[in-house]
């Protein structure tokens, strides 16, 4: 990546939540986070442009862009995905991805393990388990119940960090996207060809489960 990479274009619509800023010199000079329940399709685009406009921003003057490729809603996910990927096409901007979980756990500022975990029906979730900026259980599909059990095992103090307000967990906090903090861990990860970006959604789509 290019030294001198100073401006960035954060988006997540990974929920029913656009989370998307804009960073520049080290700064946070325009961002939204804002719940649109079904309507995030119909708002996003809209928003984004907002977005440049409120910071007096061409969309020209990005550097790179940092998309969030999943887990979490397959529809929203590719919202995001779909504008990130035409944007650094068409403009010939620098693109990367992370996942939800990292933003989540990015954004955390407590000691103790950091679990964010996303609601995937039927007793399952998407999760895995932090400590610091350290990934010790690696992102996944898994049953709530044997999350629980393996968080057991550790002996350690840890956190839930989740939107998702009819998961049965205590120890939780809501989740507030650090969108500086997560462009600075992120900002050098290695470039992708935007061709080349994928969903990542961690479980087959239900489509895809019923071929199966």
């Amino acid at each position: 990546m290019r030294s001198n990479c100073l401006n960035y274009f954060y988006i997540d619509t990974s929920s029913s939540f656009l989370y998307s800023g804009i960073v520049s010199n080290n700064k946070v000079i325009s961002f939204i986070k804002k719940n649109y329940n079904k309507d995030l399709s119909k708002y996003a685009l809209v928003e984004i442009e907002n977005l440049f406009k409120k910071a007096n921003f061409e969309p020209s003057n990005i550097d790179k862009i940092i998309v969030v490729s999943g887990p979490g809603s397959f529809t929203g996910i590719r919202i995001g995905m779909t504008f990130a990927k035409i944007f650094a096409w068409s403009l010939k901007k620098e693109i990367t991805t992370i996942t939800s979980l990292d933003a989540m756990a990015t954004s955390c500022e407590s000691n103790k393990i950091k679990v964010p975990v996303i609601d995937a029906r039927r007793g399952f979730v998407y999760a895995g388990v932090y400590k610091a900026q350290d990934v010790i259980l690696e992102n996944q599909y898994i049953k709530l119940n044997d999350l629980k059990n393996y968080l057991d095992t550790l002996n350690e103090e840890y956190i839930f960090i989740s939107n998702d307000d009819k998961l049965p967990i205590e120890n939780k906090i809501k989740y507030d996207p650090n969108i500086l903090k997560i462009v600075e861990i992120f900002k050098d990860k290695k470039n992708i060809n935007p061709h080349l970006v994928e969903p990542d959604y961690l479980k087959q789509t239900e489509a895809e489960e019923n071929l199966g």
